[in-house]
């Protein structure tokens, strides 16, 4: 037990030493989500993933009211079908409906990729301002307070007033 104290006892001094020996640590944070949104680009951003959303949209529905008409087409006339036209019929609705879930994941994934690509110009914006802030600044660190990643953490500066500055974003 005494081996195990004096371990603990040599740990604590050995960090402390070192914890003195090195400088100043200067840790700073800012809320990224709040830099983006007030960037003037992302409106324009937001208006575009907007107009290409409702061209999906717009394209899904008329897939969806042509699959309807069929669906109500087979249903009312399929009595008066023979058995081949009917297979036919059916065939075609199924496809139909294929074609429909594939553009559904399809229009997902083009929507995600053109946010992305949308996006990434003012993130690295953004980044570079955070950079040169912090260079700036001589901040050590700075901590992204809208991941919510920090657990604990000492009071630190907020430089998101200064990267907006550096973006004359007001």
């Amino acid at each position: 037990m005494k081996a195990i104290k004096l371990i603990v006892l040599v740990a604590v001094v050995a960090l402390s030493t070192a914890a003195f020996g090195q400088k100043t640590t200067k840790i700073g944070h800012i809320n990224s989500n709040d830099l983006l949104s007030a960037m003037p680009e992302r409106a324009t951003i937001q208006k575009e993933l907007e107009d290409h959303a409702n061209q999906l949209r717009a394209t899904l529905e008329a897939m969806r009211k042509e699959y309807e008409t069929k669906v109500a087409e087979f249903q009312t006339k399929q009595d008066v079908m023979t058995e081949v036209i009917k297979k036919s019929k059916i065939k075609e609705i199924t496809d139909l409906e294929g074609r429909i879930t594939e553009f559904q994941q399809t229009a997902e994934a083009d929507l995600q990729k053109k946010e992305q690509d949308l996006l990434q110009p003012i993130i690295d914006k953004a980044k570079e301002a955070i950079d040169a802030v912090a260079k700036e600044g001589n901040f050590t660190y700075v901590l992204d307070s809208s991941v919510g990643v920090v657990l604990y953490s000492v009071e630190s500066d907020d430089i998101l007033p200064l990267v907006k500055k550096k973006l004359s974003i007001q």
